[in-house]
């Protein structure tokens, strides 16, 4: 009965674990997933982006974000602000529209849905009497205009969304204003545009599909004057002064027809088809927009010809003969051009040409010779490529981070030096008090570098390792991006940087380790290609050596059926400044590297696949061993990702074996006591003592795998440490490795001192081999020195930013497998202590990382724990040494698999993890460190003016989301802000510098209060049981007293957010 008992709870423990750990969304990195509508503020410098989702966006300066999600989970179709106003209208697909506004609360903004409207038709009407296809947002900033597909303008009063009947503009009302000629000829559909007048609000401008444009007098109720296109209309707009408006059309064509009192054209004063005289596609929406100096800008999104070109995505821009057809990767959603926003100026004078296409967002400058693209500082497109793994380093050495952007920097010499010009809002974050890398790897065998320090996630530097192999993909996609000939037609430039396409998927990166200390960097592909890099700030051209790791070590009866290895370029190769490769591993047969590790202080790179592991000396450029762990029954692991080949025969044997151990082993009494492993000392696992008794969850028996499973020699992890391996009395360097099927190998090696290390070869010799009986695959290793303290990363002593590790007491093993968690003594590998994972829903580990949890309280108290995540997308907390759980949080939902295998967890308890193709959701575990952001938009706070070229895209960067905490049950509490890092400020070097001298400052200097939150969210609909704070009063879970004020929290779906704040909040633990 004694392990049904535990004792009870310490509240001394529970107030330190509140102090300690807090779960947090806060930031969204990346670009929104499937947008599909855009709208801007000339008046606040804001672009907001809505989703198919119901999510809506908004972004300013860099490190001002906005986020609302509507309650209902339908596409955003249009987005308009109130003119001058803190306030926007959205319009759903579901024909709802929706009032949302920008308050101040607290010192910050926050944004949040005021009110909710349908348009509602006569009983009996038609659906398409009252579907709005348009909205007009007056400039009187009371009502709104709503065209319909039945012809009709309805009014709308704001904001209560209060229907005007009586200024209804009727299809049959206009039909009576117009002349008799035009009666017979138009028949009234849809109305596809409304426009105000530029300089007389009294007037709007209406047209129908059919070809009929009209000028609406609103106080007169009268046709002051209509146009007649003999082709199906798309779009119209106003020529700044009134006096010209543009039309555009479906076989690609566009008009001016001059605004006159005394005259009504019949025909256009211009008509021009840019692409014909083929059919071309429908031109959606087009500008005509003057300048102070030379002739106007012509601006217009599709007419590309149908036949040749009807596949492509364009934007064109002609001005005083120069024309050029902007061609994008992704299907156009949405443009518009940034340009004078006083209406009273009388030149356009337009600057900025923003697109949001279906996959990125690209910025052109307009101002400067050849409108080059901006770097845009946030809205990154992650999945330029898509991402096949991912990796964080901490506190960046400034040395590194200085190398590695001046490196990016040559990179980016294409991109215009224009300032950002979306800037409106303030952020209000401090800057972060480190630097912090986020490395993706990618499908077309790139890797890119983010600053993942502050809530805004910028590209650092982008290394590629096709020059190595030889490919038909191209080594420098950025010369044949813009290159353009001069007799090309049309005139088509590449721009942005979505490339989905890889022409070789074995180039696709799988691993990555970077050493911030040394500058080496280890990275593993699809192909069984093992790279070592080192950063070089000069251009160089070399050999990359190449050797070949065999770990199927010649055994017989394995024949290889998946892809062939790449071929590598055997003479001199050219690379451009930063990491450059010295040497390829290739390991055959050509599998997936599965583990990589390495140790820059030996000069040792360990690689596994599923097949084996070896170790490589990148010093003396030589093969140190290789262990093949193949089990005679893994011929799955021989087949490779790439192979479709598989034994229908062999996977139901496996699966009927399977069902039977199933069903003998429910039907058999073990014992209760069972260990369900065995490793190599055989040992008891001690028992504390028990104070207060109290019953403890039942845990589940682990049933033991076969041997025979398939990839039981799939090497998941591996560990470099300088331990006691042999005997208690000489520590010595050690290799570990951890494999599917529950086998933990142990190498002991012997390296050569440092004045002797070009002449001894480093030697390694098998010491220990542990198997788990339940054979659950071993997912971490971990050792402890004699103070219970993790061993530090390589040269972090070195560099006196670590304290030495204890090695005079007693060294611990931690084997983490999927099933439990094991300590063993070292080095008799006896077993001490054991947690078996409490879950009956078959729990299993996915993700674990030790992470330092620093107390908000006290700055210099801090402890190392696990942080654990679990395939059903729960993150826990795991004490060491004496693996006790601390506290267990929801955070992915257990559908979202991609989701929980592209989780990556930082070295102070943050982590990312993918919420779609293109976005990384950043989370917190952790009271100190945490990135959370702050803004405010004030109309009034500052006047804006047009961007000035020559600043460069690198200024300090940010995205402004209040996020929700879980913390146990406890209100959530004001954390440390973190924002990017200001490079040039040397107050902010010199504090980074400390941090990296082991001074760690206070983390009240980093703390400050959070904005008012509305609707707390989830990843998928987790209810929040907790509090939740608005403007610093508590609320209770499901709203305060006031019913104006009451919230509900949850996730995405029906019936969920009404109120959302500048951020998002995070579900509390369940």
């Amino acid at each position: 009965m004694r392990r049904f008992l535990r004792s009870g709870l310490d509240p001394v423990r529970e107030r330190l674990k509140r102090d300690l750990f807090q779960f947090n969304k806060t930031v969204e990195h990346g670009f929104p997933h499937q947008p599909s509508a855009l709208g801007y503020s000339p008046a606040l410098h804001l672009l907001a982006i809505g989703t198919r989702s119901g999510a809506v966006k908004l972004y300013g300066a860099p490190g001002v974000e906005f986020m609302g999600l509507h309650r209902e989970n339908n596409a955003v179709v249009q987005i308009h602000f109130l003119p001058g106003q803190c306030q926007l209208v959205t319009l759903l697909d579901d024909n709802s529209l929706h009032l949302w506004s920008l308050r101040a609360r607290g010192g910050v903004s926050e944004l949040q849905e005021d009110e909710c409207f349908t348009l509602r038709g006569p009983p009996g009407a038609a659906p398409s009497a009252t579907q709005i296809t348009v909205a007009l947002p007056h400039s009187s900033r009371e009502l709104l205009y709503l065209g319909t597909e039945s012809g009709s303008v309805f009014v709308a009063q704001l904001p209560a969304f209060r229907t005007l009947p009586d200024r209804t503009i009727s299809s049959d009302t206009v039909l009576q204003r117009l002349p008799e000629e035009a009666r017979q000829r138009r028949v009234f559909e849809m109305v596809e545009a409304l426009q105000e007048h530029p300089r007389d609000p009294n007037r709007i401008l209406i047209g129908y599909s059919r070809g009929l444009i009209v000028v609406w007098d609103l106080r007169g109720s009268l046709v002051l004057c209509h146009f007649l296109s003999s082709q199906q209309l798309e779009n119209v707009s106003w020529q700044r002064d009134g006096r010209l408006i543009i039309s555009c059309h479906s076989d690609g064509s566009y008009c001016h027809w001059p605004v006159a009192a005394d005259a009504q054209p019949l025909e256009p004063l211009r008509s021009c088809m840019p692409y014909g005289p083929f059919p071309c596609k429908a031109i959606t929406k087009a500008f005509w927009l003057t300048t102070r100096q030379g002739l106007p800008f012509t601006i217009f999104q599709g007419g590309m010809p149908r036949a040749s070109y009807g596949d492509r995505h364009c934007i064109s821009v002609l001005r005083d003969g120069q024309q050029t057809a902007f061609d994008f990767t992704s299907r156009v959603i949405d443009f518009t051009v940034l340009s004078e926003e006083d209406p009273a100026a009388p030149f356009d004078d337009p600057y900025a040409l923003v697109v949001l296409a279906e996959e990125e967002l690209v910025v052109i400058d307009l101002q400067t010779a050849g409108w080059p693209p901006l770097q845009p500082p946030y809205l990154a497109s992650l999945h330029c490529s898509a991402i096949t793994c991912s990796h964080h380093v901490s506190n960046i050495p400034l040395k590194l981070w200085e190398r590695v952007i001046t490196a990016g920097s040559r990179q980016n010499l294409h991109f215009s030096t224009m300032e950002w010009p979306i800037d409106g809002g303030t952020s209000l974050a401090p800057a972060p008090p480190q630097r912090d890398l986020l490395l993706t790897g990618h499908e077309d065998g790139t890797v890119r570098f983010w600053d993942a320090s502050g809530v805004c996630l910028r590209l650092l530097y982008k290394l590629s390792t096709v020059r190595v192999f030889l490919t038909d993909t191209d080594p420098d996609p950025g010369e044949s991006l813009h290159a353009q000939g001069e007799d090309d037609w049309p005139p088509l430039r590449k721009v942005g940087s979505f490339d989905p396409y890889s022409d070789d998927p074995r180039l696709g990166i799988q691993k990555i380790f970077l050493c911030k200390y040394s500058g080496y960097l280890a990275v593993a592909g699809t192909a069984g290609q093992v790279l070592v890099m080192e950063l070089n700030d000069e251009e160089a051209e070399h050999a990359v050596e190449q050797v070949e790791a065999d770990l199927l070590q010649d055994q017989e009866g394995y024949r290889w059926k998946g892809h062939e290895r790449l071929c590598a370029r055997s003479g001199p190769v050219r690379f451009e400044p930063g990491f450059q490769p010295f040497v390829l591993v290739q390991c055959q047969p050509p599998a997936v590297v599965t583990s990589l590790a390495l140790h820059s202080e030996w000069r040792l790179v360990a690689f596994g696949t599923s097949h084996g592991f070896g170790l490589f000396d990148h010093q003396q450029r030589r093969q140190v061993f290789v262990k093949c762990t193949l089990h005679p029954s893994d011929q799955l692991a021989l087949e490779g990702p790439l192979s479709r080949v598989k034994s229908l025969k062999k996977s139901l044997r496996q699966s009927f074996r399977r069902i039977r151990r199933s069903r003998v082993s429910s039907r058999k009494r073990r014992p209760a006591g069972a260990s369900g492993e065995v490793p190599e000392g055989g040992a008891r696992a001690e028992r504390t003592g028990v104070q207060n008794m109290e019953l403890a969850p039942v845990q589940r028996k682990i049933e033991a795998r076969s041997a025979e499973d398939s990839f039981t020699g799939f090497v998941r992890t591996l560990y470099f440490a300088d331990t006691y391996l042999r005997d208690s009395s000489r520590h010595c360097p050690s290799l570990w490795a951890g494999t599917n099927g529950g086998t933990v190998y142990a190498f002991s090696l012997r390296v050569p001192p440092a004045e002797r290390r070009m002449d001894e070869p480093v030697r390694a010799e098998q010491a220990k081999e542990i198997q788990l009986m339940h054979r659950a695959p071993v997912v971490g290793i971990l050792v402890l020195d004699g103070r219970s303290v993790p061993l530090p990363e390589p040269l972090e002593v070195a560099h006196d930013l670590s304290k030495s590790p204890d090695m005079q007491g007693s060294h611990q093993l931690l084997v983490v497998s999927e099933e439990q968690f094991k300590v063993f003594t070292l080095p008799k590998v006896s077993a001490k202590l054991k947690l078996k994972l409490t879950a009956l829903e078959g729990s299993r580990v996915r993700r674990v990382s030790v992470a330092h949890f620093g107390s908000y309280r006290a700055e210099d108290y801090g402890e190392h724990h696990l942080a654990v995540l679990t395939n059903l997308g729960d993150v826990q907390v795991v004490s060491l040494p004496l693996l006790k759980p601390q506290v267990r949080y929801s955070c992915i939902r257990r559908e979202d698999v991609s989701g929980i295998a592209s989780c990556v967890f930082t070295k102070y308890g943050q982590g990312f993890y993918l919420i779609s193709p293109s976005e990384f959701e950043r989370f917190s575990l952790s009271t100190k460190w945490l990135v959370e952001p702050r803004c405010l938009v004030d109309p009034e706070l500052k006047k804006h003016s047009q961007p000035r070229n020559g600043s460069g895209p690198g200024r300090a960067l940010g995205r402004s989301r209040n996020s929700g905490s879980q913390s146990d049950g406890e209100e959530r509490r004001p954390g440390p802000v973190m924002e990017h890092a200001l490079l040039s400020d040397d107050r902010v070097l010199k504090e980074i510098q400390s941090t990296l001298e082991g001074d760690r400052r206070s983390c009240g200097d980093w703390r400050s209060h959070r904005a008012a939150v509305g609707y707390g969210l989830s990843n998928g609909g987790g209810r929040c049981s907790g509090p939740v704070r608005v403007a610093g009063l508590p609320l209770g879970g499901l709203g305060g007293p006031d019913p104006a004020r009451r919230l509900r929290v949850g996730g995405p779906g029906p019936g969920v957010q009404r109120v959302l704040s500048c951020c998002r909040s995070a579900s509390t633990a369940e």
